[in-house]
């Protein structure tokens, strides 16, 4: 039989991760697969069991929110042969999901792809010495996910998110930056910055289909000029939401690494969780390091 590991975040989701588990497993079985359960109990658990351990199995599951994930490929980069990654999405914003149209909560489901999906190339980005699943970005409504109670997420979901970051609007900060990107440079005074691998930010930004490629070996680089008043930030979040990206103070490039140098220290987030202060830092795509079954 086949070997799948199955980390659990039996935080997210409400606990969702208990139905239909035992179905699931059983079903796993059926098709070939003996499975062994790994429950998180810290932040960083899932790296260490799969950096320990993930060298041992054919597949590596896990049940959680995009942090959960984030945590599973960074153990994963650890591997000189990492195996195939799958996923089952349960947590609030769940970006990734979103982006490869997987359902939510659906633990069925997500035993049904691992025996009958197909692995596909995925990229992972770097943040200086460290990895991101989907996302590091800077500037503008960036602490929101981390610094969201985990009570208003269970209760609110997205809204919770939302009213989070309009409660971050009189705190608006522009930053002074030179970000170096292939082919080119910018230096500016920005409001928010970012480099991704995903169509869907946060659960509220969705940049086109079209826009994204998951393994190509080159992320999403979008940086966003000072619009100068609140006011100014609102619309052009209004012409975002609405994925019009026809703004000056708009700029959405694909880049293959940018650095980026401040004046001063900067807070960065990476996968929805706190990235710390950076002055100098180098964003990097790894090219298909890893093979997602969806």
């Amino acid at each position: 039989m086949k070997k799948l590991m199955l980390v659990i975040n039996p935080a997210a989701g409400r606990g969702g991760y208990k139905f239909n588990l035992p179905e699931a497993l059983q079903l796993l079985d059926q098709g070939g697969y003996r499975t062994t359960l790994f429950f998180t109990a810290a932040r960083k658990d899932a790296t260490e069991f799969v950096r320990d351990q993930g060298q041992n199995y054919d597949v590596v599951a896990c049940i959680g929110g995009d942090g959960t994930l984030s945590e599973v490929i960074t153990g994963l980069m650890s591997l000189e042969n990492p195996p195939k990654l799958a996923y089952l999405p349960m947590g609030t914003a769940n970006d990734v999901a979103t982006t490869l149209g997987l359902p939510k909560n659906d633990t069925l489901g997500a035993a049904m792809r691992i025996l009958n999906g197909e692995p596909h190339p995925f990229d992972v980005g770097g943040f200086g010495e460290e990895y991101f699943a989907y996302i590091a970005a800077f500037g503008a409504f960036t602490e929101v996910s981390y610094t969201t109670p985990q009570n208003q997420k269970k209760a609110l979901g997205h809204l919770a998110y939302v009213l989070q970051g309009a409660a971050q609007l009189p705190k608006l900060e522009s930053y002074h930056v030179r970000v170096d990107y292939d082919g080119g440079s910018i230096e500016d005074n920005l409001v928010y910055g970012s480099m991704s691998n995903s169509t869907s930010v946060a659960g509220i930004v969705h940049l086109k289909e079209e826009m994204v490629s998951l393994g190509d070996g080159r992320s999403e680089l979008v940086l966003v000029r000072d619009p100068g008043t609140v006011e100014g930030f609102g619309e052009l979040v209004t012409s975002v939401l609405s994925q019009r990206y026809d703004s000056d103070k708009l700029l959405i490039l694909h880049t293959k690494k940018a650095v980026f140098h401040f004046d001063k220290p900067v807070t960065w987030t990476r996968d929805g969780e706190a990235g710390g202060e950076h002055q100098d830092i180098m964003l990097r795509n790894y090219e298909a390091p890893i093979e997602f079954i969806f």
